[in-house]
């Protein structure tokens, strides 16, 4: 999956996973990234303004996650911020 970042979540009661959501011409997908994947992909979780994710889907009732396992950037044209950490 890719797309713009639009969120990056971290609540104090996540113990620690984040939550990011992407945004492309298609809507929005809920992205959740373990502390262990976070560490990992550290610098581009936290500085690109767009990702290509892997990683696995979790389904529960009408909820679609992707859990992730890897991020890599991907180029944009345009720039843009994301909300972060709020």
């Amino acid at each position: 999956m890719a797309g713009v970042i639009t969120h990056r979540q971290r609540p104090a009661t996540a113990s620690g996973v984040t939550f990011i959501n992407l945004e492309d011409e298609t809507g929005m997908a809920n992205i959740v990234v373990s502390i262990g994947a976070w560490n990992h992909n550290a610098k581009v979780a936290r500085g690109a303004a767009a990702v290509i994710v892997t990683g696995r889907i979790q389904r529960t009732g009408q909820v679609v996650n992707l859990n992730a396992e890897k991020l890599q950037p991907l180029p944009l044209a345009a720039k843009t911020k994301s909300r972060d950490f709020r």
